[in-house]
């Protein structure tokens, strides 16, 4: 499936967007600032596979409408202070209005944050391993059509293998998507190139 006008929309100054953009009008802020944009700080790294976890059978609008108070909730989603929290803890999150309340994605949380300490601790940080599992150039597919590659199938199951919970390939490819490990803008969308120009600059780490 080729690229085309068909897979972008207008954004706000008249210049096509991912088609994504339309669902929502907060989400052009998001996609012209963040989404695939290349990411090296280990807490918005964490911070990201949690919120795509909780977004496992919601939509991203409603969790980026929560992102603040998820914020909150989670200590910053600083992933050492997450790896000591207790039942009070799950208590507190479960009793909170301001973000999804499902104790099976807030205990996956607190566990991922446990299995993180020992990820950066093994391999100097989080980013130096999730940078590991970036695609090659001959792995690459057409702008948003597929929703699972190698690539997230492979860096899923170490996840898994390593203890992590709520980290599907799906889950696990939305990640790369949104923190740069990938290029998926739309070939007519005029954020790709600017995603790609600092995907050229950025220094991996590791």
């Amino acid at each position: 499936m080729s690229d085309s006008p068909a897979r972008t929309v207008s954004g706000p100054d008249g210049r096509p967007r991912c088609r994504w953009c339309g669902a929502a009008p907060e989400f052009f802020a998001y996609h012209d600032s963040e989404w695939g944009f290349p990411v090296g700080d280990d807490i918005r790294l964490f911070e990201k596979l949690c919120l795509e976890s909780f977004q496992s059978g919601l939509s991203w609008r409603t969790i980026l409408a929560k992102r603040d108070n998820f914020r909150a909730a989670f200590d910053g989603f600083d992933f050492r202070r997450i790896a000591a929290f207790g039942e009070a803890d799950v208590a507190r999150l479960l009793a909170d209005p301001g973000i999804v309340r499902h104790r099976g994605k807030i205990e996956a949380v607190i566990n991922n944050a446990r299995r993180a300490v020992d990820l950066a601790a093994e391999c100097g940080s989080l980013a130096a391993y999730f940078w590991r599992f970036e695609p090659g150039p001959h792995e690459t597919t057409p702008p948003q059509t597929v929703s699972v590659s190698p690539a997230s199938i492979a860096l899923s199951k170490d996840l898994k293998r390593r203890g992590w919970a709520f980290v599907g390939p799906t889950t696990v490819f939305a990640f790369m998507q949104a923190m740069g490990l990938i290029n998926d803008h739309a070939e007519e969308c005029v954020i790709r190139l600017e995603a790609g120009q600092a995907r050229r600059a950025f220094t991996r780490p590791g």
